[in-house]
């Protein structure tokens, strides 16, 4: 088969993967730009608007893959077959480590929820271990804090949704009061 025959016996997939992936582009372009005014209205973090808009780009691959798969005709019986398997392999997988998923979890409810910020000073009411800190930064398996002297502590974010939080002073509360 020539080239010339390729491009005409799949024109039509040819063009529709074309226009999915030009698509994907200015969804992920334009998803980039709107995470980003957000995060300058909301007066959040680069490195956090970093991070949702590394998961939008992974969500936007993995729907173009199955989009490019659908169009390219294969069986949706392979499709559905390799799906079951992966997502089986990985619940197994994920299960197993639960405590993983559920600071990936807790890390993007406290990335979107913002019950605090970093600067502030929080009280964990934890009977063993009662902790107050600043909060130095919000990562995607744990939050660091920092103890008046000087401690560095890393604490896992799923701890911080389980555990009662007292904010015992919220870095921007000066600046309310006084507007």
């Amino acid at each position: 088969m020539d080239y010339f025959g390729f491009i005409d016996q799949y024109a039509r997939q040819i063009t529709s993967t074309i226009i999915l992936l030009v698509t994907v582009m200015f969804v992920r372009f334009f998803s980039t730009k709107a995470v980003r005014k957000y995060s300058i209205i909301s007066e959040v973090l680069d490195h956090r608007a970093n991070l949702v808009i590394k998961y939008i780009s992974v969500l936007l691959t993995v729907i173009s893959l199955i989009a490019i798969i659908v169009i390219w005709g294969v069986e949706t019986d392979y499709i559905i077959t390799t799906l079951s398997a992966v997502i089986t392999v990985i619940g197994v997988a994920l299960f197993a480590q639960w405590s993983i998923l559920s600071n990936i979890t807790s890390g993007i409810i406290l990335l979107f929820s913002f019950p605090f910020k970093i600067g502030d000073i929080i009280r964990i009411h934890d009977k063993d271990f009662p902790i107050e800190a600043e909060i130095e930064d919000i990562r995607t398996f744990h939050t660091l804090l920092k103890t008046s002297e000087g401690e560095l502590i890393t604490y896992p974010n799923n701890l911080l949704l389980q555990k009662g939080i007292s904010i015992v002073r919220n870095w921007r509360a000066p600046q309310e009061f006084t507007d």
